[in-house]
């Protein structure tokens, strides 16, 4: 599949569609990945996603095969189409199936949380999202582009490199004001 294809440039620049209805948190989350050296596309609700990635009619876009997109970031609560119903449809969708969705929200409720891993979410952050977050959903998308041949891989056997990676990540860009204390990161890990 084209849609995930990591391999295909010695130094792949990742592709990320953000999805968040308040404009701070989509400006902290682009700002963020493009600190890391990812291309972003955001957009402001989850029916503009779903338009976006060509899944807003009764049949899937003939465009989608040029469309490279290696990780969708949604907000969960959201009006209109929330980030657990497009998450659903991108899971039903042959051509985006595969590609990981991370969900995030400010409010950090079990259930919820469950439901969307359960339903096929590669993992569920608590805003606000910080650089590690990030850092490490990039490493992980990098591993999964170069063992696409074997099994999914992405947070189900991640239990303890969050410290680790963000540790390890290198970037040329003063960001230590954007993430003061990874420890007391909120991301949450099933």
């Amino acid at each position: 599949m084209v849609v995930g294809d990591l391999s295909s440039s010695s130094s792949p620049e990742l592709h990320v569609l953000a999805v968040d209805d308040s404009f701070v948190d989509r400006k902290v989350i682009e700002r963020l990945l493009r600190i890391s050296a990812c291309k972003v596309t955001t957009v402001e609700s989850g029916t503009r996603a779903l338009q976006y990635l060509g899944l807003d009619g009764d049949k899937e876009s003939s465009g989608l095969k040029d469309l490279k997109l290696n990780l969708i970031v949604t907000d969960y609560s959201m009006p209109g189409l929330t980030g657990y119903e497009l998450l659903k449809k991108i899971k039903e969708s042959s051509a985006f199936r595969e590609i990981p969705v991370v969900i995030m929200s400010s409010e950090n409720i079990q259930p919820r949380i469950e439901q969307c891993m359960t339903e096929g979410a590669e993992d569920f952050l608590l805003k606000p999202v910080k650089l590690a977050d990030v850092k490490r959903l990039k490493e992980l998308i990098m591993r999964s582009g170069e063992a696409e041949e074997g099994p999914k891989s992405f947070l189900q056997d991640d239990t303890d490199s969050s410290s680790s990676s963000s540790s390890s990540s290198s970037s040329s860009h003063d960001v230590s004001s954007l993430d003061d204390d990874i420890q007391s990161s909120k991301r949450m890990k099933l």
